[in-house]
């Protein structure tokens, strides 16, 4: 048996085993910018499956097409929701501002499950901290994982 015969057909099984993204089953919040990065994702994915297709790369093909079913159907569900101009508390869309017991302070933005990215300040709206703050004004208070955060802030 070739060598290259070993390769395809190891190749074969891995575009077998790929599987389906998982799809949350939460609703599918999406703020403005949300909605935008899915349609440009979208419309990436088309671009580079194209150009995989002419290649001939059946398992970057594969990827591509599982991850652009997993975004046709992301945009499906979306619920784009405005941010609420002027609301008095915690709403999706919101930055809210925290300060705990110590005096540390955190600004976590509430968006979608997609757009959730903690390192660069957003949270997602199924998280414990985004559902712990959900309804909650100025001057009061979260606990989240044993440790009480109160809101200080909200734009």
């Amino acid at each position: 048996m070739s060598r290259a015969f070993t390769r395809e057909e190891t190749n074969e099984n891995a575009i077998a085993d790929l599987g389906e993204r998982p799809v949350s089953a939460h609703r599918n919040l999406v703020t403005p910018e949300g909605l935008a990065a899915i349609d440009n994702e979208i419309a990436s994915l088309r671009s580079d499956l194209k150009a995989a297709e002419g290649e001939g790369d059946k398992t970057r093909i594969a990827v591509l097409a599982r991850d652009l079913r997993y975004w046709l159907s992301r945009r499906e569900t979306a619920e784009l929701v405005p941010p609420e101009e002027g609301s008095e508390i915690v709403r999706f869309g919101m930055t809210v501002s925290l300060e705990d017991e110590d005096g540390k302070q955190a600004h976590w933005r509430i968006v979608g499950e997609d757009e959730a990215d903690p390192a660069k300040g957003s949270i997602s709206h199924v998280s414990p901290m985004a559902r712990a703050l959900f309804g909650k004004g100025i001057g009061e208070a979260a606990v989240v994982s044993g440790r009480e955060w109160e809101i200080v802030g909200l734009e």
